[in-house]
């Protein structure tokens, strides 16, 4: 019994092993093959790699002038929103009651 247990144990053990050794394996091929897309990438001119990083910025530019557009609302007319002076004071003034009594609400 005790032989068997033995035997048991010490081939998942070496399962074990085997199975962390291919993925080890597999994880080295990986980083083989992304090392071979850095490669790659790297064979890129400067010229070009240049010329992406101006296209990215003048469309980050680009977004920045419509943004600053919005913001500083030069092209946008608001005299229609305006309110009347003469309008203001037809409004009535509302005075507050001071003599509030808080001893009624406790009342039950």
């Amino acid at each position: 019994m005790r032989k068997a247990l033995f035997t048991l144990a010490l081939s998942t053990l070496i399962f074990a092993q085997n199975s962390a050794d291919s993925n080890k394996t597999a994880d080295n091929n990986k980083s083989i093959d992304s090392n071979k897309t850095v490669v790659a990438d790297s064979n890129e001119t400067n010229d070009s790699l240049a010329q992406k990083h101006i296209q990215e910025q003048i469309e980050r530019e680009k977004k920045y002038k419509e943004e600053q557009k919005f913001y500083q609302g030069d092209d946008y007319n608001l005299q229609e929103h305006e309110v009347d002076k003469k309008t203001v004071d037809k409004v009535p003034v509302i005075e507050p009651e001071y003599d509030f009594d808080i001893t009624d609400l406790y009342a039950d």
